[in-house]
């Protein structure tokens, strides 16, 4: 796993404040072009939500979604729950992700 990700502190402290709020016990991990490298300015961010016991987040991811688009962050924030992913993704994000809430 790399531990870099490629974002703004200030759009990663926005995000990391909504996480907060309403995810709070869920792990959060970024994946994708911003955590690869691949990523250019207008890449959207990638995150996968991991409630405890990896079961189904529920309303509180819809919460959150909504809460990221009303956000001052300027890209696209993909928000996903880890519980309703294939587990092919699994392995995928796995191999590359960075921790940005451990919950």
């Amino acid at each position: 796993m790399d531990d870099t990700l490629a974002l703004k502190a200030h759009w990663l402290a926005a995000i990391d404040d909504l996480l907060r709020k309403h995810v709070p016990q869920c792990e959060v991990w970024a994946y994708g072009s911003r955590v690869s490298g691949q990523n250019h300015d207008a890449s959207d961010l990638d995150l996968v939500v991991r409630a405890p016991a990896l079961k189904p987040v529920g309303s509180p991811l819809n919460s959150l979604r909504e809460a990221l688009r009303d956000s001052n962050v300027p890209i696209l924030v993909q928000v996903h729950d880890w519980a309703r992913l294939p587990e092919s993704f699994h392995r995928e994000i796995e191999q590359r992700h960075v921790v940005i809430h451990k919950g």
